[in-house]
């Protein structure tokens, strides 16, 4: 399995808004410069990333996006469940009716239980988990994800 560029940006951004945005909202632009991602993308993302209640935006001249919930309470796990179009290892796991043989299939259960251990993973971790080292990256001068 490989996550798609829209998990590990969206969470890049969101790193990047709680690093950058506790004074003021932080603008896609600056987002993109840092991160090197494509303004375009971002604004992509920054959509699902609104929708799934992660980010509030404030538009005009001193607008911007900033985190709508605290970092220890954004899961790693729901930003890749509300970025992915299909978190699931397969198809069958997610969508039952797309396989003929979903209710009777031995390796169907494997792949379940491998995503539901994926995810238990995932939502152990938080974005404040990850702010630590962060921090840290950008006082080296380091790209921090």
């Amino acid at each position: 399995m490989q996550l798609t560029t829209r998990s590990r940006y969206g969470l890049r951004m969101l790193i990047d808004i709680a690093l950058h945005g506790s004074e003021r909202p932080v603008r896609i632009q600056d987002i993109a410069k840092r991160r090197n991602i494509s303004v375009k993308y971002l604004e992509q993302l920054i959509r699902a990333l609104k929708k799934a209640g992660f980010i509030h935006s404030k538009r005009g001249p001193k607008g911007g996006h900033i985190l709508a919930m605290a970092p220890e309470d954004i899961r790693v796990g729901d930003v890749v469940r509300a970025l992915e179009v299909r978190p699931e290892l397969t198809e069958c796991v997610g969508n039952p009716d797309a396989c003929l043989i979903a209710s009777d299939c031995v390796t169907r259960q494997i792949w379940a239980r491998a995503t539901a251990s994926l995810f238990k993973e995932l939502d152990a971790i938080h974005v404040s988990d990850l702010l630590v080292q962060a921090r840290k990256s950008e006082i080296l001068g380091l790209p921090c994800c």
